[in-house]
Order: structure tokens, then sequence, then C-alpha cells
């Protein structure tokens, strides 16, 4: 309600005012120019005032807050840069924002953004980060399209890699994409300013990735491209040893990476590329072989010097004795180096006259200084075969005098085989016994049963072949022969006690009181009288129906026993006198009772 009555008040004020002009001017009050009394300007002032509104007003209406504008710094203050952008007023910029470019001078043309036209004081609030930001966001885009090389300074290191300013822009640079080899201080480019590459940019997040391996890449390729097309067969060239493995070295040749195997390092024998070359180092190298695109390139060290073989004395023939380095070892034999690049085979049957093949390591490891024979020397294919045991006597010279046939002797039993058992009687003279010669009584059915490789065995000299050096040994003829008593106590038709010491269908296994000898009885004479058959086990008696002392095969049958005194007792009372009235009569219990009586009788004997 007051203020309305204010509002009442200056309009009667007003009022009367006009009243009083209009009588102190003698005007008509349609005539009276009522703009000129209220603004104090007169119709020439107001217009040009008029005009400098509507400049106004299209000037402001123009500035846009996205829109980057060119502005000149026309004042420096400690804290402040003042910029005139043809505006009502000028900008001002902190100088914050200018860190990356501390030559700013009055007079430089810079970009800006209207942050704020007018704040609390009517001061234009200009960005020119963020008109830089903007402007540089384009520009990275238009870079990133084009592929095109850009600078960068790189502001600080981060997890994983640096932080580089890019025309405004935080772009990252994983630490893969700094160099083309891995890189242990990131510190060292801090503060410097390299070329890059834009890789990848998200727009949703506004995050920018740059490399400058690429870059390198690129000089790499086209370097590699130019070295390749120029690259021959036989062509010498100068590399440094980027990667060492253990099947050979990789050399780089200023762009195209090339192979030397293990095998071309060096003539002589080499275990891991180490032993020859270091990481870094520079060496001259020849090219032996490329694929058709020329990506792999076999390179060779050993072809730039002279074949070892060409050296090696002309002299050297079969027959003489060398010296020389166990360089490497396997089952099959050694390798001895006995010049630098020369290396001849000492197979394993050259080491030792014996006859049983062992490992080469059984007789020389690797690094032993060794004598051996020139047993073949090819000069055309590069071949030498040594022998070692060449440099002992032979153990077959005189042998006969030694081991003749009959001798006795002992050995140790060094293999089996399925027919036999090898014996060293010493080094390099073996003798074979068979089987059948290891007992006159066991049937063995694998040597193994008899004996064990170690075993100190007695023996003598059966056979002896000088040209095929060959021994044939026995072990029972060292005993007598007891199949010669045999034959006459185990002849046919004698009957023994024994026991089934094993059952199967054939038949059974027999033993009898002598313990070498063992019977054989076929199934069909296993019947008992009572119409069952012996079992495992069961002791009875056995009628020998079969004796071979070549053979050593007894056969036997209980059958037979029983039978043969069946047939007996029906002979005999055959040939008996009718018994008179008042004699007994023989009762098949007292048959029974005198054949129990036979048994006994014979068991006791």
């Amino acid at each position: 309600m007051e203020s309305l009555k204010k509002k009442e008040y200056k309009l009667l004020i007003m009022s009367e005012t006009k009243d009083t002009v209009l009588m102190n001017q003698n005007v008509a009050p349609e005539q009276f120019d009522w703009d000129s009394f209220e603004s104090g300007l007169d119709a020439e002032a107001r217009k040009e005032k008029s005009d400098l509104e509507e400049i106004y007003k299209g000037s402001l209406k123009g500035l846009e807050d996205n829109d980057v504008l060119i502005g000149k710094v026309v004042r420096l203050t400690d804290k402040e840069a003042i910029v005139d952008i043809n505006f009502k007023s000028e900008g001002v910029i902190s100088l914050n924002e200018f860190r990356y470019n501390q030559g700013l001078q009055v007079g430089d043309e810079v970009e800006v953004m209207v942050d704020r036209r007018e704040d609390k004081t009517g001061q234009l609030q200009l960005s020119h980060k963020k008109a830089r930001t903007l402007k540089a966001w384009d520009k990275v885009n238009e870079l990133h399209e084009s592929g095109e090389v850009v600078n960068g300074f790189v502001k600080s290191r981060t997890k994983g890699g640096m932080i580089v300013d890019v025309h405004g822009i935080e772009a990252f640079l994983p630490g893969s994409q700094i160099d083309v080899k891995p890189i242990k201080d990131y510190d060292q480019y801090v503060g410097k300013t390299m070329e890059f590459k834009v890789v990848k940019i998200n727009p949703e997040f506004k995050n920018v990735v740059v490399s400058h391996k690429a870059l390198i890449e690129a000089d790499i390729e086209d370097q590699k491209k130019e070295i390749i097309a120029q690259l021959e067969k036989g062509q010498v060239l100068e590399g440094t040893v980027k990667n060492i493995t253990s099947y050979g070295v990789f050399i780089d040749l200023g762009g195209v990476d090339g192979l030397i195997h293990i095998t071309d390092l060096s003539w002589s024998r080499v275990n891991h590329p180490s032993e020859i070359l270091e990481d870094g180092q520079t060496v001259k190298v020849v090219i032996l072989d490329f694929d058709d695109e020329k990506t792999r390139i076999q390179l060779g060290m050993k072809q730039l010097e002279a074949h070892p073989w060409d050296a090696l004395s002309a002299d050297l023939k079969v027959g003489d004795k060398v010296k020389g380095k166990v360089v490497v070892l396997a089952d099959y034999g050694a390798f001895v180096e006995i010049a630098p690049g020369v290396e001849g085979l000492i197979h394993v049957s050259e080491m030792s006259w014996s006859t049983h093949l062992r490992s080469a390591g059984d007789f020389v490891k690797v690094g032993d200084e060794v004598e051996a024979e020139v047993l073949t020397l090819d000069r055309d294919e590069r071949k030498i075969s040594l022998g070692m045991k060449q440099l002992n006597k032979d153990p077959w010279e005189n042998i006969e005098q030694r081991y003749p046939v009959g001798s006795k002797h002992v050995g140790t039993v060094r293999n089996f085989t399925n027919f036999g058992v090898f014996v060293e009687l010493e080094e390099g003279i073996d003798g074979l016994i068979y089987i059948s010669d290891l007992s006159w009584t066991k049937k063995i059915k694998h040597p193994s049963e008899f004996c064990n490789v170690g075993d100190k065995l007695d023996v003598v000299v059966l056979e002896l072949d000088t040209a095929a050096r060959r021994l044939s040994l026995g072990h029972k003829q060292l005993q007598e022969n007891p199949w010669d008593k045999f034959e006459s106590k185990y002849a046919e038709g004698t009957v023994h006690y024994g026991k089934a010491t094993d059952v199967f269908d054939k038949g059974a296994q027999v033993q009898f009181e002598d313990a070498e000898v063992e019977a054989f009885c076929p199934a069909r004479l296993l019947e008992k009288e009572d119409g069952s058959k012996i079992k495992k086990g069961e002791d009875a008696e056995f009628k020998v129906i079969e004796f071979n002392k070549e053979f050593k095969r007894v056969v036997v049958s209980h059958t037979g026993v029983f039978r043969d005194e069946e047939r007996r007792n029906v002979k005999e009372s055959a040939a008996k006198p009718a018994a008179s009235s008042g004699e007994e009569k023989t009762t098949l219990g007292d048959i029974d009772a005198l054949a129990e009586l036979k048994k006994k009788m014979e068991g006791g004997k």
C-alpha cells in the first residue's frame, strides 16, 4: 500500500512539473518535446545514442559462448592479460592460462572464448584455455583422420605411460608406444617436445592416445623396403645384435632383421650363442639365403672365415694317432675336436674291445682330453672317424693259448638273451652259454631263473671260433651227468613213489625222490583204482612207461600200476588148483590185503 502511494505521488509531481514547464515555455502541450526534456538530450544526440545502442546490442548478440575469437593483448598485469576483441569493453584472462607460453607480450594475438559477458563489475571475462582446447580438439580430430605428424610436449609421467600436451589437449602416451624398444626410464622424456601420431580418439570421454613408436616403425618400414630391395645372396653387411636365443642370434641390419643360426656362428662347436656374441655388439655377416618376400633372411658369420678343414695338415692319414678334446657326447659315441673346427667321431664300439655296447658316457665325458687313432678320413666329405680301443692290444690275439677248448675259467654274467647267457671272461672276451648248457636236470625257461647279471659263474670252453670271434661255453659240463645213473634206476617198467607237483588239462608233473628228476603223467593215466583222479600235492605210485636220456624225458602212469596188479592176480587165480571143500576160498578182501602188503614191502625197499 505504501509503495503504491509513492508511485501516485511521483506521477502527481511529474504532472505538476509538466504543467509548470508548459506555462513557462508558452508552448501548447501537444508541441512540447518531452523526450528531450526527460533525457536531457536534444534530438540529434538522442539519435546518436540510439545508433550506439543498436551497435552494442548487435555486438552483444554476436558473442556466442562457444565461438572462438581472435583478440589482441593490450595490457599485462601481474595476474591478468587484458585482451581487446573489438567489444564494448576489453576482456580479462588469467595469466595461468598462458603458462605454456612464457613469452606472451603486449600486441600478441591470442585465441579466446567468452566465459562470462559481464561479471559483477561489468567486466567481460574471456578464456584462452577453453578457446585453445576447443580449437585443439577439432585439430586433433583432423590429425587423426589425416595421420599427420604433430608436435607434443611431454608434461609428466603417469601410470602406464606419459601425459603429452597436444595443442592444449592432454593426451595419453602408453609406455609401449614410446619406442620400438622396451623403455625402463620414463623420466628421461619429461619436459621434451617430441613428434607423435594420433592413434586413437574417444569423442565421448574426450580421450586422445598418441604414439611415438608408430613414427619410428613407419621410418623403419621405409628403410626396410629400401634395404630389402638391395639384398643379394653372398652380400656382406654390418649389423647389430638385437636378440640372442638358444637356437641363434637376430641381427638388426638397419631396419630389417636377419637370423644367424647357431651352426653358422662358428666353425667350432657352439653350445650357446652367448658364448660368441652379446647384445648390442656390431658384427659383419654374410647373406646366405632369404625367402621370396625377403621377410626371412638367413645370415652367417663363419662363412666369412676359411674352413678349418682347409688348414688341416695334408700329412694326416689313416692309422695316425691324434689328440683332441671331447666336445659333444651321445649314447652312440663322442665327437672329439682334433683341430679348431675339425671334429672326429669315436663310435662307442671303437672305445673298447668289449662286445657289450654301453653308453659312450661310461668311457669319456665332455672336456676330456683323449688320444685316438684315425680309422677313416674323407677330405671331400670332411668326415673323420676315430678309435680308442686300437691303442690297446687286441685281446683275441693268441686266444687259443689262453682259452683252449676244455679249459675251465670263472666269468661274469653280463646280460641275458632268450636262448642263453653272455659271460665276460676278460675285457673284450665274451662267451655264450646256451640255456641247454646251464643245468643237466632243471628245465629252465629263461636264463634269469638260473642266475643274475653280475654273478660269477664257473664255465668250461666248449668251442672256439677265432675267425668269427666266438666262444661257446658250458656250465653243466663241470658236473657229472646224473642221467647216466638215472637211466638204470628209472628204467621202463619200474615203479616209484612220487608227488603230483602240478596238475593241468593235459596231465600232471610228477616229482620223484631224486629232486633232479621230473616226470610227466598224461591225464588219462592219472585215474585211480576207485575211478577218481590224482590231485595236486597227492603222493602215489607211478610206473615208468618211457625214459629218454637224450631229451631228459620221463613219462609215467599211475593207472598202469593197479591194472598190472589186477592182471597178475587173474593169472595166478587161473593157474591155482580148485580148493577142497574143507579149504577156505580167497576173497576179494584177501586180494586187497595182499596188494596193500606188497605196497608196504616195496615201500620198505
